[in-house]
């Protein structure tokens, strides 16, 4: 599968290849598409918002995990900066975007997890404290990658009068491809000095399995109340 976004030839473009279905499942959800035409229901935007949040928390909690699963002060550096980008600039910029929809720190901190989130965010810290930090890191992989696709896509179509054109920009943006690109770099880059073909259906599963969770994510939004 050949992408402008990370290497064709590489353990991440290959993933993506192996989780098909999967893939457009979650790349091309429902959400996704409403979102981009702007016609997603308001509450189902605001529930994904927090539950987001909450995400998010999780994400820098499995970023710190990878800390302690790297072996080289290389690898420790590069995954404390990924958590250090979480806790000191999005979660901020995060609650920013969320009170711009009208919901206060104290309505998204108050929020209980959804069972998607929770399902989801369980997942990727247990195969982290199972695996090695390559399986972690591809549980991780679906998320910067498959919002980067998304992003560049609806950023494509006209969405000037579009309610939620900042969420678009925002994830369509040449910064949020270079996350996603720097993602997938490590995902082939761990892959050439700590594993074989021999993982690959393993990785495979790992990356289907989180690519369903991201997918179900937003089946959460759009089924909210």
């Amino acid at each position: 599968m050949t992408t402008a976004l990370w290497a064709s030839d590489g353990l991440a473009d290959r993933l993506v290849a192996a989780c098909g279905p999967s893939w457009r499942a979650y790349v091309d959800h429902a959400f996704v598409r409403r979102l981009g035409e702007g016609t997603l229901p308001l509450g189902a935007f605001r529930h994904y918002l927090k539950q987001d949040y909450l995400f998010l928390l999780h994400y820098a909690r499995a970023w710190a995990l990878a800390v302690y699963k790297s072996s080289t002060l290389a690898e420790m550096r590069k995954s404390n900066a990924s958590v250090k980008a979480i806790l000191d600039r999005e979660t901020g910029l995060h609650l920013d975007f969320c009170r711009s929809w009208g919901l206060s720190e104290a309505d998204v901190e108050a929020t209980p997890e959804d069972d998607a989130t929770m399902a989801y965010t369980r997942y990727v810290l247990e195969k982290g404290m199972q695996g090695d930090l390559l399986d972690l890191v591809v549980a991780l992989a679906p998320c910067a990658m498959g919002y980067a696709e998304i992003g560049r896509r609806l950023a494509a179509s006209d969405n000037s009068k579009n309610p939620y054109r900042a969420w678009i920009e925002t994830y369509g943006s040449e910064d949020f491809a270079g996350v996603a690109r720097g993602v997938a770099d490590e995902v082939d880059r761990l892959w050439k000095v700590r594993a074989n073909e021999g993982r690959f259906d393993d990785l495979a599963k790992t990356f289907d399995r989180a690519t369903r969770l991201e997918a179900a994510f937003w089946q959460m939004g759009l089924d909210a109340p």
